[in-house]
């Protein structure tokens, strides 16, 4: 099959959740024998990495994208009058609608697969005859409407009614492209169950049959990443994540002032590293202070040296949606977790056998402390993540299913 397949991120390197998702999707689709057409935006310090894309895809195009908070402004206030999602008119680029469009007209393209919500826009309009139109794929990763509505419940007032008129407008758009695509996938139940109820309130008609949603998790690659050996004596925490999502910088600036200071305040000598691209002021002006126990890296080329330097890892997650690709690279590399309920969801981990998980300050300090005291149930927890991950979330595992949604596309074409 030839897949003409949008991304609105260049998978490489795979360093975030939905780029770990995304290359490996590629991979597979490639490894299975496919022709795949990319078409990608891709920011200017990614330009480098095209050239590695290249080796699982037939063609690469690359979109520019730059994007500017006064633009931003242009886009939310465009939103209101078309009523589409402010994320969506953002990344509504004429170049991307063009280079789509002429593909689909130019070659005989199979399917269209959208890599996360702002993609999916881009398969329509095709005005293309019957027989000629491609089988549309969302990929959603997750609910998108979901994460919003977290973010709305913990803003300050000022933010709640743009974050509600947002959450009200995805939920409807994303409804409106499930219920338009022939098929789509979801990283977790959870989300399969939001995307149902946001096709319900497109539709109006919650009595509807659900749409077909597939759940295949984000996979990661247990033979390349490996266990490592950590410090016996560290007294380090690691904490990581992309740092300019709302989500990853509101779970980690909850830890650092309402977590951390009961941690420290039991062991002094405790410290904290932060990893992750684009870190906000506030965690830089920590960081310059010695006394803080705060070490803030920004984006480095190497993980594995940040694992063997610490004692455990703190994913804390209060919004989001999907799976936390981090809690499961964490499990390959045999490090024990402590999360939240929230960072926890869509990975059918054991909690107390498998990670500790935990919601309030005094309880996730607690677990965390539990851990420093505790090297038997480390390693324990170290043992079970890697034998689980290798299991249910292995990559070749995972995408097998994906296999299955391909060859039910190919079916329904003949």
């Amino acid at each position: 099959m030839h897949i003409l397949f949008l991304t609105q991120i260049l998978p490489y390197p795979p360093t975030s959740g939905p780029k770990v998702k995304t290359w490996n999707v590629l991979r597979y689709l490639w490894q299975q024998g496919h022709k795949i057409t990319l078409v990608s935006f891709v920011r200017a310090e990614e330009l480098p990495y095209i050239e590695e894309v290249q080796r699982v895809c037939t063609t690469v195009h690359a979109v520019p994208l730059l994007r500017s908070r006064l633009q931003d402004i242009g886009f939310f206030l465009r939103s209101l009058v078309s009523r589409r999602p402010f994320l969506v008119e953002r990344d509504d680029f004429s170049e991307m609608r063009s280079i789509v469009n002429q593909l689909v007209k130019s070659e005989q393209v199979d399917v269209i697969h959208a890599d996360q919500l702002t993609m999916a826009q881009f398969a329509f309009p095709l005005n293309l005859a019957g027989n000629a139109k491609p089988a549309l794929v969302f990929d959603a990763h997750n609910a998108v409407w979901t994460i919003t509505e977290r973010m709305k419940e913990k803003a300050l007032f000022f933010w709640k009614p743009p974050l509600w008129l947002e959450t009200r407008q995805i939920k409807r758009y994303e409804g409106m492209i499930v219920s338009r695509y022939d098929a789509t996938l979801a990283v977790a139940e959870p989300d399969r169950l939001a995307l149902i109820e946001a096709v319900h309130e497109y539709s109006g008609n919650h009595h509807n049959e659900a749409p077909s949603i597939s759940v295949i998790p984000i996979a990661v690659d247990t033979h390349q990443i490996q266990p490592v050996a950590r410090e016996p004596e560290s007294l380090n925490i690691l904490t990581m994540g992309t740092l300019y999502y709302p989500p990853n910088v509101d779970g980690i600036r909850w830890f650092v002032q309402e977590v951390f200071p009961l941690i420290r305040k039991t062991m002094p000598k405790v410290t904290l590293t932060i990893v992750g691209k684009s870190p906000p002021h506030d965690f830089l002006r920590l960081a310059e202070d010695p006394q803080s126990g705060v070490i803030v890296t920004g984006f480095v080329d190497e993980l594995d040296p940040y694992f063997a330097k610490s004692a455990l890892m703190v994913i804390p997650v209060r919004a989001g949606g999907g799976m936390r690709v981090r809690i499961l690279e964490a499990f390959a590399r045999a490090m024990p977790v402590v999360t939240t309920t929230v960072g926890l969801e869509g990975i059918q981990a054991q909690p107390g056998r498998d990670v500790l998980v935990s919601d309030t300050p005094a309880d996730f300090a607690c677990s965390v402390l539990e851990l420093f005291e505790d090297k038997i149930l480390q390693d324990e927890l170290a043992a079970n993540g890697r034998q689980l991950v290798e299991k249910r979330y292995d990559w070749q595992v995972v995408l097998s299913d994906l296999g299955g949604t391909y060859e039910r596309l190919a079916r329904a074409s003949k």
